[in-house]
């Protein structure tokens, strides 16, 4: 049915550009490469679930190299996952045992609140310990590569985007399910089984259920790519956490200035943040940009996104320029986000990619 509803995530299979930008998240969609937390599973790693913090990161990055390394051999055919074995603690039991230190005192967003979760506190998402979910199912409305994607949207967020089109969910108007690690694991088994080419983590906002997120894939046993679907405004804790365990990073990219971003979505800092985290995404997996182009934002914010992409991080990025835009929850507080785009604009955003030179946008 969804190849008659998206005959484009059908073409896209032989789109040069899509195919060059995103190679291995083609290959583990195919089988024909292990998802980048199989081979974390695998990958032995030395620590006491009593080492300091610091001395778990240490730990922690000399293994992130490591793991690129075995990933290489492996997909070069000069390794196998049976060749690594089963180890008593691995790089993904790393991971969890930090990523649980960090809820001790919370910073896996930029905010960095710093309650202690494991203790029922909550901060500015509102997120406590056990994962809380929206809803489960196959999306058909995607980026075509990635249709039919394995969609799990996660309640609440680390910003409060005025415009946002999934409030009810980003700002816990809706209460949510709660979801063990073992139940989650299930969930994206079952939609990998049922023909989705991915597990599409999403909200609201992946970023506070991290430490779930890493433990649910410790129970995964189905090969499957995991896209990492996010609005970018996570701390570098959390942007290493991701290394070695997200195969595609689908970033928003919001905003051309803090100006902007605080002052529709009260996010400090978000330019510093959103950056470096598309460059840790470029270095440690594969991409896929989204912007959304906003009424009267052409020049401050899409403007100055395309040319920053282009600049650092590849013409041939694989980029997203949505139009997509509707005003919902309290965009009416905004004066210029009270209505949809105009044509003008449309034409105004596809001419600035183009002008930005890159060549693998789609709209």
């Amino acid at each position: 049915m969804w190849r008659l509803l998206r005959p484009d995530a059908v073409a896209v299979l032989k789109d040069k550009g899509a195919r060059a930008s995103l190679a291995r998240y083609f290959s583990v969609m195919t089988d024909d490469k292990p998802a980048k937390f199989m081979i974390a599973k695998r990958i032995e790693a030395d620590f006491s679930q009593e080492d300091p913090l610091p001395e778990l990161w240490r730990t922690h990055d000399k293994l992130t190299e490591e793991f690129y390394k075995i990933q290489g051999e492996i997909d070069a055919r000069k390794l196998t996952l049976d060749d690594l074995g089963e180890p008593e603690r691995s790089y993904l039991d790393l991971k969890i045992a930090i990523a649980t230190r960090i809820l001790e005192r919370c910073h896996f967003c930029v905010r960095r609140c710093g309650v202690n979760r494991l203790k029922g506190e909550r901060g500015y998402c509102g997120c406590g310990l056990e994962a809380m979910v929206s809803s489960i199912f196959e999306h058909m409305g995607e980026e075509p590569e990635l249709v039919p994607s394995g969609t799990i949207f996660t309640m609440g967020c680390t910003m409060r985007c005025l415009h946002c089109q999934n409030w009810s969910i980003s700002q816990w108007y809706e209460s949510g399910d709660p979801f063990t690690p073992k139940e989650l694991a299930g969930a994206v088994e079952r939609l990998r089984r049922s023909g989705c080419r991915n597990v599409n983590l999403v909200g609201g906002e992946p970023t506070p259920w991290l430490q779930r997120w890493l433990l649910t894939f410790k129970h995964v046993e189905v090969n499957v790519p995991v896209v990492w679907n996010s609005n970018s405004y996570y701390s570098e804790e959390t942007a290493k956490l991701l290394a070695g365990f997200a195969d595609v990073y689908l970033l928003d990219f919001k905003y051309g200035s803090d100006e902007c971003a605080v002052r529709i979505s009260d996010a400090p800092g978000y330019w510093e943040a959103c950056t470096r985290n598309h460059l840790y995404g470029k270095k440690y997996g594969e991409l896929i940009v989204r912007v959304l182009v906003l009424p009267r934002h052409l020049e401050c914010c899409v403007k100055t996104i395309l040319n920053w992409i282009a600049e650092n991080l590849g013409k041939e990025t694989r980029t997203n320029v949505m139009f997509q835009y509707r005003p919902e929850w309290r965009a009416h507080r905004i004066p210029e986000l009270q209505r949809r785009l105009i044509p003008s604009e449309i034409d105004r955003a596809i001419e600035l990619a183009k002008e930005a030179g890159l060549t693998n946008f789609i709209t």
